[in-house]
């Protein structure tokens, strides 16, 4: 049984066909990087996953049990706009999920239950490099450290599966390599399964595991917005092993050319090609 089933999934928006056909198997622990032009759905697709919208048809499984209708805690979600409180300091954005679970009704804590709330903020503000900054508000903080808290947020209920909306796009590229390094170790940690979508996709051959290409198959040059995307190409990374031992480099520019070559050609539903061996 796979982790996470998508069977036939189809949205629309009013009249406007999102996503149809699309159907997919994810493993337990895969890194899982989606590409594709702007409005073919890969937002949409996190979204269903995360249960914040429904699917018009088909249905999506975690562990054979269908996905809750809404948001849990088994499903973290980060994205490109930092989703923190901005009148609370580090640690405390870090301490208030737990308080307003613990105490729907006044969102506090007191005694040995606050402490044990902060002690757990604080490790985990020393796993990702923000023990530093605890007494800071995010407005103190560069765009990194932001994305940081945004991403320990989403890792303090310890959640199953982690749905990254292209949280890296409004980094510099200094500050995107050093999330790269700090994402890659949660998922070796945690062995958490990752979804990620990025318009890079020299990232998305470095992060993932598989890289999955989100585009239309079919096309109505009269009315170009007639059909919904789908999974055009399942590529599996096999050089992913050296990276996690810290050997690979990512693709070279003449693999990525290659790639997006392949992006550019007709699609036919579910290709699968061998991903080129990066690093080797």
């Amino acid at each position: 049984m796979s982790f996470v089933a998508v069977s036939n999934i189809a949205k629309r928006y009013g009249d406007a066909p999102i996503l149809e056909r699309l159907s997919l198997d994810v493993e337990k622990g895969e890194f899982v990087t989606i590409v594709g032009a702007s409005g073919c759905g890969k937002s949409t697709f996190l979204r269903l996953l995360l249960g914040q919208e429904r699917a018009d048809r088909g249905t999506i499984a975690i562990e054979g049990a269908p996905i809750a209708p809404e948001p849990g805690p088994d499903r973290g979600v980060v994205f490109q706009k930092y989703s923190v409180f901005p009148h609370l300091t580090v640690i405390d954005n870090l301490v208030l999920p737990a308080e307003i679970e613990a105490s729907p009704f006044f969102g506090r804590l007191f005694g040995g239950r606050r402490r044990k709330a902060r002690e757990e903020a604080e490790a985990l503000m020393e796993k990702i490099g923000l023990s530093h900054a605890a007494r800071r508000y995010p407005a103190q903080l560069s765009g990194g450290m932001q994305q940081r808290l945004a991403i320990a947020q989403a890792l303090l209920r310890k959640p199953r599966i982690l749905l990254l909306d292209e949280p890296f796009g409004a980094l510099d590229p200094g500050t995107r390599q050093d999330m790269h390094v700090l994402i890659e170790d949660i998922w070796r940690e945690t062995a958490m399964t990752i979804f990620m979508v990025t318009h890079d996709i020299k990232e998305a051959f470095k992060l993932g595991t598989r890289l999955l290409v989100f585009d239309k198959i079919r096309h109505d040059p009269q009315f170009p917005a007639a059909y919904g995307a789908t999974v055009t190409y399942d590529l599996p990374l096999h050089r992913k092993a050296a990276n996690a031992a810290g050997e690979g480099t990512g693709p070279s520019p003449h693999e990525t050319a290659d790639l997006e070559a392949t992006l550019s050609m007709p699609a036919s539903p579910r290709r699968e090609r061998a991903a080129p061996a990066i690093g080797q």
